[in-house]
């Protein structure tokens, strides 16, 4: 048992994997975060283009 314990806590294969997940993570949140900005922003542009047009009397 405690020649497993050992072998355990110097496994470095491990702490790779780690690794890659975390840097999976901050990709996947910074990609999410992006996303929903350009989101907004693109909603307010085209409800700001709406709005133009319909002071023109364009428009359905």
């Amino acid at each position: 048992m405690r020649s497993f314990l050992k072998r355990l806590l110097l496994d470095t294969e491990g702490a790779t994997a780690v690794e890659y997940a975390v840097m999976l993570a901050l990709i996947v949140i910074v990609c999410l975060g992006a996303i929903t900005s350009l989101g907004l922003n693109a909603g307010a542009s085209f409800l700001d283009s709406s709005d133009q047009m319909a002071s023109f009397g364009l428009g359905g």
